[in-house]
């Protein structure tokens, strides 16, 4: 028999055209930001670190701006509601596994039929000063990358001899994860790092290409 298809597909930079979290931090500059997101891509610290690093250093007293720049600044790629119909209509179970943040993930994944559970993401508190990114999605005792949002965790729930795993992403939150698949669908930063290991990859610019690609390959 055949193996189900699930897809983990990361958000930022991946369903969006731009990183939101870069977006955000660009646009508000607390000083010492670009630093930290040189660190993450280095690997000098972890992802969580960073994260939470970053979005410390803006106050909570501008939550409003920032959560209104960070829904209106992002732009969906072309062809993901296309994606998202291809899915259902294939039967192949779609999770967003993002390390995004829930103020801005939810509501712009609001538009689309994908259930609330489907969707990982950190989640974020405005009780105190600054932001504080919460961690729901931490790694189990098979990582120990401090992920913050650990893909390699949810990809391991999904048995590699029922499921064919795929995943879709662009950037350091998806390099751990795309050890672990049967395809990869990169751009930008994954490409760069599939190539350094010699992993098969196909390349992506729109969900179309995606959908091309599934429909073109047999099922394992």
């Amino acid at each position: 028999m055949s193996k189900e298809r699930i897809i983990f597909c990361d958000f930022d930079g991946t369903i969006t055209v731009n990183d939101n979290i870069v977006a955000i931090m660009k646009h508000f500059n607390p000083p010492g930001w670009e630093g930290i997101v040189e660190q993450i891509i280095t690997q000098q610290i972890s992802i969580r670190e960073g994260v939470g690093a970053m979005f410390a250093l803006l106050p909570t007293s501008r939550k409003a701006e920032i959560v209104d720049y960070a829904i209106n600044n992002a732009v969906i790629r072309d062809g993901f509601a296309e994606f998202v119909s291809y899915c259902k209509e294939q039967g192949i179970k779609l999770l967003i596994t993002s390390g995004g943040i829930d103020f801005f993930i939810y509501p712009l994944l609001s538009a689309f039929p994908i259930p609330v559970d489907h969707i990982y993401c950190n989640a974020s508190s405005f009780d105190g000063e600054t932001i504080e990114i919460l961690w729901p999605n931490k790694c189990d005792e098979h990582c120990a990358t401090d992920c913050g949002m650990c893909k390699t965790s949810i990809i391991r729930s999904y048995d590699g001899d029922r499921y064919e795993r795929i995943i879709i992403g662009d950037s350091v939150t998806d390099f751990e994860g795309a050890k672990l698949v049967d395809t990869i669908f990169a751009r930008s930063h994954l490409v760069e790092r599939c190539e350094q290991l010699g992993y098969a990859y196909h390349p992506f610019e729109t969900f179309f290409d995606i959908i091309k690609q599934l429909e073109a390959s047999p099922v394992l």
